[in-house]
């Protein structure tokens, strides 16, 4: 079973950037989808980013396009989350997530679909 670390979280002003990332051991990375997820104070957590196996497919929750980017690393079992332009509604906790699936190009946006999560990292975004 895959174990999951997150950090790169912090405090930052309206516009600044941030790089998450997300540490797996204890598994086969490069046989993971992955997603990063987020939850702010009283609200649902939702999907953010996902990847597929490969790294060659990503899909995004429509009002972050543009500003945040995942991308993996098989090599060092890391995910990223690259974050610019950042606004106070990005303001959470976020979560990378973890799922096994045999097919390489396939991602989901579904947290349920996710068997293993971290335990998150606090972004702040101040305005």
């Amino acid at each position: 079973q895959v174990q999951l670390v997150e950090s790169g979280g912090g405090l930052v002003q309206a516009g600044g950037s941030l790089r998450l990332s997300c540490l797996a051991s204890r598994g086969t990375f490069a046989s993971y989808r992955m997603g990063w997820f987020r939850q702010a104070p009283g609200k649902e957590r939702e999907f953010v980013a996902a990847i597929s196996r490969s790294g060659g497919k990503t899909t995004y929750k429509d009002s972050v396009k543009g500003r945040l980017t995942i991308s993996r690393d098989n090599a060092k079992n890391t995910v990223y989350l690259q974050m610019n332009s950042l606004k106070p509604e990005d303001t959470a906790v976020y979560y990378c997530a973890a799922d096994w699936t045999p097919r390489p190009e396939e991602y989901s946006v579904r947290a349920g679909a996710y068997d293993y999560w971290g335990q998150g990292t606090q972004v702040t975004v101040s305005s």
